[in-house]
C-alpha cells in the first residue's frame, strides 16, 4: 500500500521573477517500492528530536528482529561496533520514551529470566486493547471494603512478617498484583492462617497466582481476600502433645523449605532435619 511522506518536501516550487531556477537543492528521494523483508518504521522514531542517532538504530534493528530473538547489551554489542557501554546508554534511551521496556520474570524451574518488549508506537497498545470506557456522572461513593479473609490462630510477628513479605512479592510475578499498604495490611492474616495451616510460601504464591483472568484486575486485593478465603485448606492432622503442658514456641521460616514451623530458635524444620534414608544408607 502506498503511503505519503510528510517529510518530503512539497511538489510547488516558488519561483524568483526573471530567473529561470528549475528546483532547489536539498534531498531527493529514489525510491524502489519493498515487497518482501522489510519493516515499517514511524516517523515519530526515525525523526524523534531526543533520541540520539545510536538509539534510534537500535530500535530500528530491535523491531525488525524475529520474536523470541535475543537483544540483550552483550548480543547487540556483538552485533554492533559500539561498546557495551554506549549499547546501554542507548537502551536506556529507548526505555526512557517507551519504545523499550526490560522486565523480570521467573520461569517454572525457578530461574529469573528477561524480557525485552518492543514498542514500535509507545502508548498505542494498551489503548488499543484496553479502551477507557465513557464517563459517566455519578455521586461519589465511599470505597466498598474488602471481603474478611481468615485469621490464624496465633498471629506470631515472624509469622505475619513472612506474609507480609509474600504479599509484597506478588507484583514481581504479575505487575497488576501490586497491593497498597492498607490492602497488604488486610490480607496479611489471611496468609498467615494459610501458612499455618503447614504450606509454604511457594505453595501459598502460587495459589494466589494460577489461572488470574487475563483481562484487568479493577480490584487485585479484592480478588485475593476471595481466593484467600473459599480456597482454604484444611488443617494438618491433630498431633498430641508429648507433655501435658507443651511450650508453645514462636514461628520460624525453615532455612530449606521455607515452611514455617514453631521452634525456640531460627533453623530447619522437622522433615528437613530427618536424614532421606536412601542417602543415609
Amino acid at each position: 500500500m502506498d503511503t505519503q511522506n510528510p517529510s518530503a518536501p512539497s511538489r510547488a516550487q516558488s519561483r524568483v521573477p526573471g530567473k529561470n531556477h528549475s528546483h532547489a537543492g536539498g534531498l531527493v528521494h529514489d525510491h524502489t517500492r519493498h515487497t518482501t523483508r522489510f519493516t515499517v518504521i514511524g516517523n515519530h522514531l526515525a525523526q524523534h528530536p531526543e533520541l540520539s542517532g545510536l538509539a534510534i538504530g537500535l530500535a530500528v534493528y530491535i523491531q525488525s528482529l524475529p520474536a523470541g530473538a535475543r537483544a540483550d547489551i552483550k548480543t547487540l554489542a556483538a552485533r554492533f561496533p559500539e561498546g557495551t557501554t554506549r549499547i546501554a546508554a542507548a537502551l536506556r534511551e529507548l526505555e526512557a520514551h517507551g519504545y523499550l521496556r526490560r522486565e523480570r520474570k521467573r520461569i517454572p524451574n525457578g530461574r529469573i529470566i528477561t524480557r525485552t518488549i518492543s514498542c514500535n508506537q509507545p502508548g498505542r497498545r494498551h489503548a488499543q486493547d484496553h479502551p477507557a470506557p465513557p464517563r459517566k456522572k455519578r455521586n461519589p461513593a465511599p470505597r466498598k471494603p474488602l471481603p474478611a479473609v481468615p485469621q490464624p490462630a496465633y498471629p506470631a510477628p515472624t509469622l505475619l512478617q513472612t506474609a507480609t513479605d509474600l504479599l509484597a512479592d506478588l507484583r514481581h510475578h504479575d505487575p497488576r498484583l501490586l497491593l497498597s499498604e492498607r490492602d497488604t495490611a488486610h490480607l496479611a492474616p489471611g496468609i498467615a492462617a494459610w501458612l499455618e495451616r503447614d504450606l509454604t510460601p511457594t505453595a501459598v504464591r502460587h495459589a494466589l497466582t494460577t489461572d488470574l483472568p487475563p483481562e484487568p484486575l479493577c480490584r487485585p486485593a479484592a480478588l485475593l481476600a476471595h481466593r484467600l478465603t473459599t480456597q482454604l485448606p484444611p488443617p494438618p492432622p491433630f498431633r498430641a502433645p508429648a507433655s501435658p503442658s507443651p511450650v508453645r514456641h514462636p514461628f520460624q521460616t525453615c532455612e530449606g523449605c521455607d515452611r514455617a514451623f514453631r521452634a525456640p530458635l531460627p533453623g530447619s524444620c522437622r522433615a528437613c532435619r530427618v536424614p532421606d534414608p536412601a542417602q543415609a544408607a
